[in-house]
């Protein structure tokens, strides 16, 4: 057997009891099983299960699983030290896959040993309370739901044709976009190398060279016997030239790239954009790349987001699928009555979907007005229905393409790559059917609620709200200012905690999460607590500690003149007002540190921003005091 021969996927015949023994039968390689569950903080539990051990046990770890201590994974006021057992439960509803570890080789057939990870739930008090179930219990409450509101108004799938009494299910489908920045390790590259070459478009779609190349084509080639359908993989727009080294390679690689792979229903497509960061992070490294999924890992270059594509079919009788988000005439109208709501949905609610989306302080420094990242709730439809939306500066984009009913679908543009997917999916399912539920009550076309849609604001809607616009063709940065902004498509949150606090200030958008106990109370308690005692452990002991070597390397150089004596005195007053407590005055660094001590979030949150505010106007002019010293 070579590796070719190696077993990926386990058959979903065979994820049970015999079907496993049979694929352990003349498979040495095999030496692990872990069960994963994912938490609320977006971890994936691993464990080493020998295989032996395993079929001894094999029943009672397919039905009953993997007892484990509730420390060990994020479920605050959920699993407490006084109750603190968390179950293992195998989901046998997804695809179950090998990890092979390609620097560890079997001694009897000389392949990498490989682990059977199986996809699993964390149970407390026999109620499922990990981010997977949250997404499984969203599709089925998706599903009841609509078989319900379809039953009682025909009318809204009645335009395509379709029987209500002849749905079989609904597939809730989504695919995600991978953005990621490689480096050769401990490659420096100057901010303003990569600014420039950002701005005139040096990396984007070229083609990659030497151990990057390698790295892509090898993890396309991983996804594929993983068999996720990648499409395509790609240079993004950061990133500068490597250099040729002496060995005939290249050193100082610093470059963002992009993968793609088909769409899947909701829960397995999160599985599988799991999968592929582990895949694709492993692969680069094995070639000595390193992998970052941060969302903005350098201030003043562009981020990496992770583009979220959601739609909904309907799986009829005859095995015959429809898009309900595709309207009767593509040549007459965007979307159908549902895939209206759905839009309007998910943007009436986005003030209380967004802390499942952006709940990191990485997060937010990717959403700032002017690199691309979505600041605003508002969406793009399209100038006219001949042209697709290709607007960058909004939140949600519609997809379409005339020709093909099936690709109509919702882009949302704010999630990156450590976003909880699971979580965010889950989120904006509840809103979208929130929005859906209320266009087929309505009994509204789809020209009337595009009409909806479209409206200004201070127009008043049943539904929408009045005070805001939800449409926009224009660069939202450019045609409108800060301040029109907020007034059309509300103020957005600039830190993590002002995002939780729209858990408190939206009640009724809660509710809506809420539907069918998906995003039960005590989820969003342990969800709140998680956030934020990561977002102050963050701030205080990281954030403020680099922010303060940063000061502390602008140092006074010599052979000043008398414009850069009066620069450095700027700087000196920034430094002091940052880092240095006196008599009369505490520094910002102390007052973040104590605000989040006595446990007032609310000004640690807005120390936060002035101290960035301070950071950002002291790097810019001590890189002027410098270059004008040292060109």
């Amino acid at each position: 057997m070579n590796r070719m021969d190696l077993l990926y996927v386990i058959p979903e015949s065979e994820r049970n009891p015999e079907g496993l023994r049979k694929c352990f039968d003349g498979r040495p390689e095999i030496r692990f099983v872990s069960l994963t569950g994912v938490d609320l903080g977006g971890n994936d539990t691993d464990e080493k299960i020998p295989v032996k051990h395993f079929l001894k046990h094999i029943d009672q770890y397919l039905s009953g699983g993997v007892q484990t201590d509730g420390s060990s994974v994020v479920l605050p006021k959920i699993a407490t030290l006084n109750d603190g057992k968390v179950d293992l439960v195998a989901d046998s509803g997804v695809r179950w896959y090998v990890d092979y570890n390609y620097e560890n080789l079997d001694p009897v057939s000389g392949l990498p040993v490989g682990t059977l990870r199986i996809p699993s739930f964390l149970k407390h008090r026999d109620r499922l309370v990990d981010s997977r179930a949250i997404l499984k219990r969203t599709v089925e409450s998706i599903g009841k739901r609509l078989a319900s509101l379809l039953a009682e108004y025909p009318d809204a799938v009645r335009h395509a044709a379709i029987a209500p009494s002849s749905i079989r299910r609904f597939e809730v489908l989504a695919a995600t976009e991978l953005e990621f920045w490689v480096r050769t390790p401990g490659a420096i590259v100057e901010t303003e190398k990569l600014s420039v070459s950002q701005v005139l478009q040096e990396s984007y779609w070229k083609r990659t060279k030497g151990a990057v190349r390698t790295a892509l084509e090898r993890s396309l080639e991983l996804l594929e016997r993983y068999n996720l359908g990648p499409e395509m993989g790609h240079k993004e727009v950061g990133g500068v030239k490597a250099t040729m080294s002496g060995a005939g390679g290249f050193d100082g690689i610093m470059e963002q790239l992009e993968v793609d792979w088909k769409y899947a229903e909701a829960l397995q497509a999160a599985d599988n954009e799991l999968l592929a960061r582990i895949m694709i992070k492993e692969t680069f490294r094995r070639l000595g790349l390193e992998v970052t999924y941060m969302a903005k890992p350098m201030e003043g270059v562009a981020g990496s987001g992770e583009h979220t594509h959601v739609s909904i079919m309907a799986v009829l009788d005859d095995g015959s699928r429809r898009n309900l988000f595709t309207p009767a005439d593509m040549g007459r109208d965007y979307l159908s009555p549902l895939g209206w709501g759905a839009l309007m949905g998910l943007l009436k609610n986005y003030e209380v979907v967004g802390p499942f989306v952006s709940a990191s302080n990485d997060a937010f420094n990717r959403l700032k007005p002017g690199f691309e990242a979505p600041v605003c709730i508002v969406a793009s439809v399209g100038d006219d229905l001949k042209l697709p939306s290709r607007n960058r500066t909004v939140l949600v984009g519609l997809v379409r393409d005339c020709d093909d009913p099936f690709a109509t679908r919702l882009e949302v543009r704010s999630p990156n790559p450590h976003t909880n997917t699971y979580l965010a999916l889950a989120a904006f399912y509840q809103a979208m059917c929130d929005g859906m539920v209320w266009a087929a009550q309505s009994g509204r076309s789809s020209r009337e609620l595009q009409h909806d849609f479209f409206k200004r604001c201070g127009d008043p809607h049943p539904y929408l709200e009045k005070g805001r616009a939800y449409r926009s063709e224009e660069n939202v940065f450019e045609h409108f200012s800060a301040e029109q902004r907020d007034e059309l498509f509300g103020r957005p949150p600039a830190t993590v905690w002002e995002a939780m606090q729209n858990l408190k200030l939206y009640p009724d958008k809660v509710k809506v999460l809420q539907t069918d106990d998906v995003f039960s109370e005590p989820v969003l308690r342990s969800y709140n607590e998680a956030v934020l005692k990561i977002w102050t452990a963050e701030l205080s002991e990281r954030i403020v500690p680099e922010n303060a070597r940063t000061v502390n390397a602008c140092v006074r150089l010599h052979n000043e003149n008398r414009l850069d004596a009066r620069r450095w005195e700027k700087i000196r007053e920034l430094k002091e007002e940052l880092a240095r407590d006196d008599i009369d005055r505490v520094s910002i660094f102390t007052r973040i540190r104590s605000a989040v001590q006595a446990g007032d979030f609310a000004a640690a949150s807005d120390l936060q921003l002035q101290m960035a505010d301070k950071m950002k106007e002291l790097q810019e002019l001590y890189r002027l005091y410098r270059r004008n010293i040292e060109p």
